[in-house]
C-alpha cells in the first residue's frame, strides 16, 4: 500500500558522505576553530625542543595538532587516549582537528607523560590571554578547593597499625617458606647432587617477600613523615613558650602532649599512588582515595587565576601559595578583595593577607542550616577584639556580607563545570606532580572555555 508521506532522500550508500572541504563540516564559531588558532599563538618551543631530527626513525606528530588534540579532548570532557583514538575516527570534531590523522592511544598517552610539565606551563599563556579579553580584572577573588579522585583504589591503602601486623606475620611467613626451601634445596642434593642448578625461589615466597618490601617501605615513608611532623610541632610549641616568656603571660590550659616520632595507628598509605590520600568526598559524604585541588578564581568572568594541588585534607595552609602563585601568574599584581570559606581561616592567613594589601573576607565558623545571621553590627569595633573577632564582626557589616555572598557564585560554579558538566571527576595521573600537572591542564582548559564563549577569540 503507498503512503501519501513525502521524506528527505536516504542514501546510505552514497559515495560521499561528508563535503570535500573539512572547513565545510563543523560551523564557523565551533571550539575546534578557535582552539587552532588559540595553539597557534602559544609558544611550544619547550615541546618542540624535545624532538631531534637528526635520529631518524619515523617522523612524529605535529606538537601543534598534537596539543590542540589534548586540549580539545580535557574541554570535552574525554581524556582518556583510548577514547581520544576512537573520536579521531568517529567524531567529527576530532577528525577535523587531527586533518584525518589517527595517533593511536599509546602515542596520545606518551606524548601526555613527555610533554606532561610543559603542557600545564601553558596554563599562564591562556591566563594572559584571558586577561587581554579583560575576563580577568582582580577586583575580587575567591578561594575554594575539592576533592578530586586519585587514580587509586582505596581498597589499596593500609593503616600503619594494620603495616606492622602484616609485616610481622609476612617476617614469620617468609622465614618458615625459607627453612622450607633449604630442607627440600638439602633433598634435592642427596637426591641429584650439589653441581646441579635449583630452580629459582617458589611463587609463594617471591609474592611475600615482595610484600613485605612494599608494606616496609610504606612504613618507613610514614614514619619519616611521622619525624617531620613531631619537629614541627616541637618548633612550633617552642615558638608559643618564647612568646609567652616575653611578654610574661601565664601558661593557660593543659600542658599540651609532646609530640610523638611514630605514626599514628590509623596514619595510612596506598600502594598504588603513594601521595593520594583518604579524603571526605563533598558529594557524596563517601571517604575515597583523593587529592585537594585548589583555585583561585577572578569574579568577573570565573577565570581560574591560580591553582595547586595538596595531600591535606584541610584548606589551612593554601592562601599563601595560591596568593603567591596568582602574583607569579599576573606580574606580581594582586586582587583588592579575596573571599574564602572557614576553612581557609587563621590568624596567620590574615595577617598574610594584610601584609599583602588584600582587603580579606574569610569566614571563621559555619552557620547551622536554616539558622538566622547575627545583625549588622554598630560603631566602631571593640580595641581589645582578637582578629578572629574582628573578621566576624567585618562579614556581619552590610558590606561584609554582600561581598561574602559573592563568594559562592564566584568559585563554587567553576568546580562544578569541572566536574558535572566535562565529568572529570578523577586524575588519571599518579604522583602530586603529575597529578598537580594535570590539575593545571584541566585548569587551562577552563580557561580556554571561557575565553571561547566570551566570543573575544585569542
Amino acid at each position: 500500500m503507498k503512503t501519501r508521506s513525502k521524506f528527505k532522500e536516504f542514501a546510505p550508500d552514497q559515495l560521499m558522505l561528508l563535503p570535500p572541504d573539512m572547513r565545510d563540516w563543523l560551523p564557523e564559531d565551533h571550539l575546534v576553530w578557535f582552539l587552532r588558532e588559540t595553539v597557534e599563538q602559544l609558544d611550544l618551543s619547550a615541546i618542540e625542543a624535545a624532538y631531534d631530527a637528526s635520529r631518524g626513525g619515523q617522523p612524529a606528530y605535529d606538537p601543534a595538532m598534537m596539543t590542540a588534540l589534548l586540549l580539545y579532548a580535557y574541554c570535552a570532557g574525554t581524556p582518556s587516549s583510548r577514547k581520544i583514538e576512537r573520536a579521531t575516527w568517529e567524531s567529527v570534531p576530532f577528525r577535523v582537528l587531527t586533518a584525518d590523522q589517527h595517533p593511536d592511544h599509546d602515542t596520545i598517552a606518551e606524548f601526555r607523560r613527555r610533554h606532561l610539565s610543559a603542557l600545564a606551563g601553558l596554563f599562564v599563556q591562556v591566563l594572559q590571554l584571558c586577561r587581554k579579553a579583560g575576563l580577568v580584572k582582580l577586583g575580587h577573588v575567591a578561594l575554594d578547593g575539592t576533592k578530586v579522585r586519585a587514580n587509586a583504589s582505596k581498597h589499596k591503602a593500609m593503616s600503619y597499625g594494620r603495616m606492622e601486623k602484616k609485616a610481622a606475620e609476612l617476617e614469620e611467613q617468609v622465614a618458615r617458606l625459607l627453612v622450607q626451601a633449604e630442607e627440600i634445596d638439602r633433598q634435592e642434593d642427596e637426591r641429584y647432587g650439589k653441581d646441579k642448578r635449583g630452580d629459582e625461589l617458589p611463587a609463594e615466597l617471591r609474592f611475600r617477600q615482595t610484600r613485605l618490601a612494599k608494606i616496609k617501605a610504606a612504613m618507613a615513608e610514614l614514619e619519616a613523615e611521622a619525624r617531620a611532623e613531631a619537629q614541627a610541632r616541637r618548633e612550633e610549641l617552642e615558638r608559643a613558650e618564647r612568646a609567652r616568656a616575653e611578654a610574661d603571660k601565664p601558661a593557660r590550659g593543659r600542658q599540651p602532649k609532646p609530640p610523638s616520632d611514630k605514626p599514628a595507628a590509623k596514619a595510612q598509605r596506598n600502594f598504588t599512588d603513594p601521595d593520594s590520600r583518604i579524603m571526605k568526598d563533598g558529594a557524596t559524604k563517601s571517604f575515597e582515595q583523593c587529592y585537594n585541588a585548589q583555585a583561585a578564581v577572578d569574579g568577573k568572568a570565573q577565570v581560574i587565576v591560580a591553582a595547586a594541588v595538596t595531600q591535606q585534607a584541610n584548606d589551612k595552609q593554601q592562601v599563601r601559595p595560591l596568593v603567591e602563585k596568582l602574583k607569579a601568574n599576573v606580574g606580581d599584581n594582586k586582587p583588592r578583595r579575596m573571599s574564602a570559606d572557614a576553612g581557609y581561616f587563621s590568624e596567620d592567613n590574615i595577617g598574610y593577607l594584610a601584609d599583602e594589601r588584600i582587603d580579606a573576607y574569610v569566614a571563621t565558623g559555619r552557620l547551622r542550616h536554616g539558622a538566622e545571621p547575627p545583625p549588622a553590627p554598630r560603631g566602631r569595633p571593640p580595641g581589645g577584639a582578637t582578629i578572629k573577632e574582628r573578621m566576624a564582626r567585618k562579614l556581619r557589616t552590610i558590606r561584609g556580607r554582600a561581598t561574602y555572598s559573592q563568594r559562592k557564585q564566584i568559585v563554587e560554579p567553576v568546580f562544578g563545570q569541572i566536574k558535572a558538566a566535562r565529568g572529570l571527576r578523577g586524575f588519571l595521573m599518579r604522583g602530586l606532580d603529575k597529578v598537580a600537572a594535570e590539575w593545571d591542564l584541566i585548569c587551562l582548559t577552563h580557561n580556554l572555555l571561557k575565553l571561547h564563549r566570551s566570543a573575544a577569540g585569542p
